[in-house]
């Protein structure tokens, strides 16, 4: 029996399948989709099986067995390791990236270097005998005073290198107290009078006979310490065991059930058609206004689904959506739910998949890499909030959550739901051309209006001497709002208290030593921070350049936010939620648990307040700058501000008290914000299509990005020449290549980047060429330090 293998090496020549022998003790258990550990040069790697066969091109006394199985059941299904390998040729990436992707962080290995003993220890120096004590290997890193004498003995072949793989997180274990079933021992045994603990725990024992309890809970119940347990169970009255446990992932909410609402008519047309087309590999975008019901019609959908004995996943973008989303989906479906996404443990991530790996939930609600969820028969697959830029990976493999949805759709035979107030441009474009099947919803569930929204020149606030970052419209209704006891949501695109700090004598703005960007002012800590690389240093009293202490902070964060509104309503109660308020475990749960409960009175944050969230009290929404990414220069700009303003606004007036919204902003006129103020998306698709067929981008092209990074300026310019015209010798001549420039942050991290765009409508050779690319960069560019990225359809060419 021979197993082919992917070993975890993320290199060009190895991008490929090893063929390995499967020792007999291994062959009853060896499987396709087992992860492995296997010899690799002199080294031992970890790998994943993905085909069995019988004979091998390789003469089979040459081929290296397989030296551990990992595991005893596949951590990946035939259709996983088939997705890994569409994966590899889509996103351009090593094969080994894709399937380590599929599985939780806890199952990646964990390489450990350790000298093994190779003979009895007296045969081995005096020295060495303390750091093996009573084991027969010691680490590495324990052993790093006598490396030298490790070498010699090496050279001897007492000691040998090793390297030990295990996986991050193990199982969770609990300790198991197994009570005695006979009364008469539990009646019959001597205990001293003064052993109050044990006459206590006793009685306990007397009210509970042949039951089980972990061993925690018990000490809790019975109100007794560990030793007194010991002492019982040495008596005979309690056995103990081990017993696997699942991390619970609990909400900070106590959840009640909840039973379904009625559809109105929009939602139940909407509903019908989805149900209708549940054994298809239909894809539909549910296009519904911010407040329309998107939501019921999925929890209704997943019903169905369950009821006819299949399974779903439900992706949300952005962590801060997943507690309130998990909070209805519990309601409705009890424990029938796992969540994954980035704010659990690396022990509760696996924990949640190994409960979806064996078949004891029914759904999953998570963010991007929920999609990998090893279910076995899927019956519906929902994208919400499908626009968001987050379903796009950052690093490799540079997947979309979208596409691989749409793939296991084909797979499973079952419809894709993608749901948005501000659909893609992209995805709006194939609804109109029938790929996907288009729903809409123009109305509010309850009927409610939706938000009237002002539009604040804050050009006219500056000339009426109004420096404040709040304009007068805007105070006055935060004001009024909380008079009236109702609740307010500022929104700001930026963390931290300002953008850049400035010297006004010589104009030196402080910048990062390591990226070309501007180092921002926290005030919590008094550091300039740079968000790229997480250089940091303390706030300087004087310029570095110049020396005058003419010193002014520039540009407005959330912390300058928050203390503005301690003076213009000192009683208002603030919550802040950025990124730095929300990097403790639990936070973001915890922020909206005491916003829900009308604990504050203005909930302030960045992107992730912007979409998702649903109180009733919420009357008033400010938009504080509209124009932070209108003026990126990105092809997207104009779509992500329109996406941006009419989800923000959608928060205010969801229930019966009537909303109002405040965008404040230095170009009102633009289309992006006059059509958000309607939530007018048709106009708004017509106006950015146009401008997009004008300059040659998606929809109506596929775009690449491909960049260079390298520490010498020289050099990274010189490959991304050669790569360019390497491109346009070998691409047809209707395809555009655009560059290569400096990125639009030319310096990260103390390396230069360089990029350049590949824009097509039709290109046959494309994948060939960028893998002939990548063979040049790989056996030769390389080397020198050169790092390239190939970005497939990218959400940003910045």
């Amino acid at each position: 029996m021979i197993a082919e293998v992917i070993v975890d090496v993320a290199a060009h020549p190895i991008d490929r399948p090893f063929d390995y022998a499967v020792p007999e003790k291994f062959q009853a258990l060896t499987e396709p989709g087992m992860r492995v550990k296997v010899p690799f040069g002199n080294r031992k790697v970890l790998g994943f099986i993905t085909a069995i066969k019988e004979t091998s091109e390789f003469d089979p006394k040459r081929l290296k067995p397989i030296h551990e199985l990992m595991d005893v059941v596949p951590v990946l299904n035939g259709e996983m390791l088939e997705l890994a390998q569409w994966m590899k040729r889509q996103t351009v990436c090593f094969e080994i990236d894709a399937l380590q992707v599929m599985v939780p962080a806890a199952l990646r290995a964990k390489y450990e270097k350790r000298f093994v003993l190779n003979v009895p220890i007296e045969e081995l120096p005096k020295e060495l005998h303390p750091y093996f004590g009573t084991r027969d290997f010691v680490r590495a890193q324990e052993a790093e005073a006598v490396y030298g004498l490790m070498k010699k003995e090496m050279d001897k072949g007492t000691v040998l290198a090793d390297t030990n793989i295990q996986q991050k997180t193990g199982v969770k274990k609990v300790r198991m107290v197994h009570i005695t079933d006979s009364i008469e021992d539990i009646e019959n045994i001597s205990i001293r009078a003064n052993a109050k603990q044990q006459l206590k725990l006793q009685e306990f024992f007397l009210k509970h006979v042949g039951q089980s309890f972990e061993s925690s809970r018990l000490q809790k119940q019975a109100d007794v310490s560990l030793p007194t347990v010991n002492a019982l169970a040495e008596k005979g009255l309690a056995t103990f065991s081990s017993m696997e446990s699942y991390r619970d992932p609990s909400l900070l909410t106590a959840i009640e059930e909840k039973i379904a609402l009625d559809l109105t008519d929009e939602q139940q047309m909407a509903f019908d058609a989805i149900q209708s087309s549940l054994n298809t590999e239909k894809t539909f975008l549910l296009h519904g206004i911010t407040g329309s019901g998107k939501t019921e019609i999925y929890l209704q959908t997943i019903a169905q689904v369950i009821e006819e004995g299949k399974e779903a996943i439900m992706l949300v973008p952005e962590i801060s959506l997943t507690p309130q989303m998990t909070i209805r989906f519990k309601e409705r479906f009890g424990d029938s739910v796992a969540v994954l996404h980035s704010g659990l443990s690396a022990g509760e991530k696996y924990d949640e998949w190994r409960k979806i790996q064996r078949a004891e939930v029914k759904v999953v609600v998570g963010a991007r890499s929920a999609i990998f969820a090893p279910f076995q028969n899927l019956g519906l697959i929902i994208l919400d909030e499908e626009h968001e830029s987050s379903y796009k990976q950052d690093d490799s493999p540079r997947y979309h959550a979208r596409d691989v949805a749409i793939w296991r759709s084909q797979q499973h035979q079952c419809p894709v739901i993608l749901g948005s107030a501000t659909p893609s441009l992209e995805s709006y474009a194939r609804a109109k051309k029938g790929v996907y099947e288009l729903l809409a919803l123009k109305n509010r569930a309850k009927n409610q209006p939706l938000p009237e929204v002002h539009i604040v020149d804050m050009r006219e606030e500056l000339r009426t001497g109004n420096r404040s970052m709040f304009s007068v419209e805007l105070a006055e209704a935060i004001r009024e709002r909380l008079a009236r006891k109702e609740q307010v949501v500022l929104f700001l695109n930026k963390r931290g208290y300002s953008s850049f700090v400035l010297c006004r004598d010589c104009g030196t703005v402080l910048q990062c030593p390591n990226c070309d960007i501007s180092l921002t002012y926290h005030r919590a800590s008094e550091r300039m921070k740079c968000h790229y690389c997480g250089y940091d240093e303390p706030v300087p009293t004087s310029c570095p350049e110049c020396e005058s202490d003419h010193i002014r902070f520039f540009g407005t964060g959330t912390q300058k936010v928050e203390e503005e509104l301690a003076k213009l309503v000192p009683d208002a109660r603030v919550l802040r939620m950025d990124v730095d308020t929300t990097r403790n475990k639990g936070a973001h749960e915890k922020i909206l648990s005491a916003f829900g409960e009308g604990k504050a009175d203005i909930l302030l944050g960045t992107q992730m307040i912007a979409k998702g969230l649903d109180f009733p009290n919420i009357t008033l929404v400010g938009v504080l700058s509209a124009d932070t990414t209108l003026h990126l220069p990105d092809f997207r700009a104009a779509e992500k501000t329109y996406q941006l303003l009419t989800q923000v606004s959608g928060r205010a007036g969801r229930d019966i008290l009537p909303g109002e919204v405040y965008v404040q902003t230095y170009t009102p006129e633009h289309y992006a914000i006059t059509l958000a103020k309607d939530q007018l998306y048709e106009p708004f698709y017509e106006q950015e299509m146009a401008m997009r067929r004008a300059s040659g981008y998606p929809p109506y092209y596929y775009v690449v990005n491909i960049q260079f990074t390298h520490e010498d300026l020289m050099t990274v310019s010189g490959y991304a020449e050669q790569m360019t015209e390497y491109l346009r010798h070998r691409l047809s001549p209707k395809t555009i290549i655009i560059g290569p420039s400096a990125s639009l942050i030319a310096r990260v991290n103390n390396r230069y980047r360089y990029q350049c765009l590949i824009k097509y409508k039709n290109e046959p050779k494309l994948a060939e060429v960028l893998q002939q690319l990548i063979k040049i960069y790989r056996s030769d560019w390389i080397k020198t330090g050169a790092t390239l990225s190939i970005d497939m359809n990218p959400t940003a060419v910045m």
